[in-house]
């Protein structure tokens, strides 16, 4: 079997590097806001190169916070991608507000900005860009309709660790943005885990209080209500393992992604990912399509080769958005890409037999 992904390997190559952290943790018996979180926060924002960086307890809850922060809520409404994980809606739902969708460029799989501005209304507050799969949403674009309907950008940044849009790192563009440090990501945990960035002190200030039960530095004095979401110490401290060698495994992505790239015969009727120079895709997974898609997973499963589909519905015909009566010729590209869409294994760790294996299945396809 070839895994869709193995962390074991990325945990064998850096074994004493994480036992010795997850050790110094438990002898420190500071588990919950201790010194690892406050110095993955710094690490990570130095990685970025913003101000502020907030853990908290996964990305679904960096997108809540953030919202919260920025006092959306009922009565508002905030953009997303059709097609994306449910958690970017399901953010917009939660704090009370409402996912407007808008459908994705046929090419990246990202927010398609020359469909943004027909969505919006006096009640938008906020468009949030997801970074799918690892390639960067049109920031520039999306920036300038943002500025001339003084709407909040937030970044959906939960693939897309150290992915750059013309040589700026993804996370920088809005005003916060949202990380999730689920163990498949390409900056992974042990568990959950998520952050929250920031160039804005008063926004950093706010979202502390909110993923701290209202509290800042002063415990038992509690500014507002807030919440318990909570980076942990030991996530924190293998983070900090991790984060010194992310920007070395997603060139390893890429090398993957570009063995993929010549080595799939395109003859055979696949898209594979699409690339722009300006964009530095980092590859979280390598998504290609085909028109006979069952076909090719029977040929995967007997081969028995990993593979995935990211995301199977598109979010306004999910059963959550059913109420909004949406249908497949309102998102035209969202509707069809879903049919086509397979994800195949791609980490750092795969071996080159293992590309040649999956290459050459590939290419058999439509014998």
């Amino acid at each position: 079997m070839i895994p869709f992904v193995d962390l074991s390997a990325q945990y064998k190559s850096i074994k004493k590097e994480i036992d010795d952290a997850i050790a110094e943790c438990i002898a420190e018996t500071n588990f919950i806001k201790g010194k690892a979180v406050s110095e993955f926060e710094r690490h990570f924002a130095d990685y970025l190169n913003v101000n502020y960086c907030v853990g908290c307890g996964n990305g679904t809850d960096a997108l809540e916070i953030i919202m919260t922060s920025l006092g959306i809520g009922a009565g508002d409404e905030v953009l997303v991608p059709a097609l994306t994980w449910i958690s970017t809606a399901e953010s917009v739902t939660n704090v009370g507000a409402e996912p407007v969708f808008v459908d994705v460029d046929a090419r990246t799989y990202t927010i398609d900005h020359a469909k943004i501005e027909e969505k919006i209304t006096v009640r938008t507050k906020a468009i949030i860009p997801v970074h799918l799969y690892g390639c960067p949403a049109d920031m520039i674009e999306i920036s300038a309709i943002a500025r001339k309907y003084k709407l909040h950008i937030i970044e959906d940044c939960a693939q897309a660790h150290g992915a750059e849009y013309s040589g700026k790192k993804v996370g920088t563009f809005g005003i916060a943005s949202a990380f999730s440090f689920f163990p498949s990501k390409n900056l992974g945990a042990y568990g959950d885990g998520g952050a929250i960035v920031t160039n804005d002190k008063e926004i950093s200030d706010l979202v502390r209080k909110i993923s701290n039960h209202g509290q800042l530095n002063e415990k038992h004095r509690h500014f507002i209500i807030g919440r318990n979401s909570r980076l942990d110490s030991i996530q924190a401290s293998i983070l900090s393992v991790k984060l010194k060698y992310l920007d070395k495994w997603n060139l390893e992505r890429q090398k993957v992604a570009s063995f993929y790239q010549s080595g799939i015969d395109d003859k055979n009727g696949f898209i594979l990912p699409f690339h722009e120079e300006n964009k530095k895709h980092v590859y979280h997974l390598f998504v290609l399509r085909c028109t006979e898609r069952n076909r090719l997973i029977k040929l995967l499963d007997d081969k028995k080769i990993s593979w995935g589909i990211h995301y199977p519905n598109a979010l306004p015909f999910t059963d959550p958005y059913g109420y909004k009566k949406h249908r497949p010729e309102d998102f035209k590209n969202s509707a069809k890409i879903i049919n086509e869409i397979i994800s195949i294994p791609i980490y750092p760790e795969i071996s080159t037999e293992q590309l040649n294996i999956i290459c050459n299945q590939l290419n058999k396809y439509r014998e």
